[in-house]
């Protein structure tokens, strides 16, 4: 097994550490826009060469894409363009109802199968990569049956090497779902780092007193804003569903807290509890 990735940073550079100590692949190949990322993916041993897309294309018999959203779709029909019978292609991006609308009349649609592991860190780059990332976590694939079956077997089995659990969906479902739960979240971070460091100019003060409720809040923030900004617009739809539901929220928490109304702020939070049984 000859295993191409493209994108060597936290997501890509994981995969490769995890592939390799499993015995999944013989050979992983890395290309990246960056000299010195590649440089760095060697030497590290993310990867065992450094080559072109064209290289990777015609040498892999799986090739995992883990590029920003913004460059993905281009990235992938480049690859659907020259991919033979006999390889597969999969990506590891945060959005896919654009990605799939976007190749689903491709001759080779069939060899690609649109993957999205929940997992991640704040942090980016090679150096990021670590063992165990995937480890536990779900990936979801979506548009199964629009995939060969062997393709999807080979993804799939790459997943399981991961230790990753597998759910299915449609794509557009997928981009609503993370809409709602993960791109949110990560939004609500930003915004409240931004808060933050605009109210409280005394940095000292913030080091003293972000106690573990700020930092595991804010931990999101530190996120890279390349692959976030274009995550956030190629799923704007659901995104700002979801985001106008938040501001109606905190307007009428702030509501709340402006009239003295205690107990039914108290009653707000106690609702908001309800998570408890979903996430124990």
């Amino acid at each position: 097994m000859k295993v191409a990735i493209i994108g060597i940073g936290l997501i890509g550079g994981s995969a490769a550490k995890d592939l390799r100590s499993a015995g999944f692949c013989t050979d992983i190949t890395g290309v990246g826009r960056s000299a010195k990322n590649c440089a760095l993916a060697l030497e590290l041993g993310l990867v065992d060469r450094i080559v072109s897309k064209e290289d990777a294309i015609t040498e892999a018999d799986l090739i995992i894409l883990t590029v920003p959203v913004n460059i993905l779709i281009d990235e992938l029909l480049f690859i659907l363009d020259r991919i033979s019978p006999h390889q597969v292609v999969t990506d590891m991006g945060s959005t896919k109802g654009a990605i799939i609308d976007a190749i689903k009349d491709h001759p080779n649609r069939r060899q690609y199968v649109a993957s999205h592991p929940m997992a991640g860190t704040e942090n980016s780059g090679p150096a990021a990569a670590i063992d165990g990332l995937f480890r536990n976590k779900v990936c979801i694939i979506c548009d199964k049956e629009n995939s060969d079956s062997n393709a999807v077997e080979l993804v799939e089995r790459m997943y399981h090497t991961l230790g990753m659990r597998l759910k299915y969906m449609d794509a557009h479902q997928h981009d609503m779902h993370a809409a709602y739960i993960s791109h949110i979240s990560h939004i609500s971070s930003f915004v409240l780092a931004a808060t933050v460091l605009e109210k409280e100019k005394d940095e000292e003060a913030i080091l003293e007193m972000a106690g573990g409720g700020f930092e595991s809040t804010v931990r999101l923030a530190k996120s890279s804003p390349d692959m976030w900004a274009p995550i956030f617009h190629q799923n704007k739809q659901y995104l700002l569903e979801v985001m106008d539901t938040y501001i109606e929220k905190m307007y009428h928490f702030r509501n709340l807290i402006n009239k003295n109304k205690t107990e039914e702020l108290r009653q707000f939070m106690a609702d908001a509890n309800e998570i408890r049984k979903i996430l124990k």
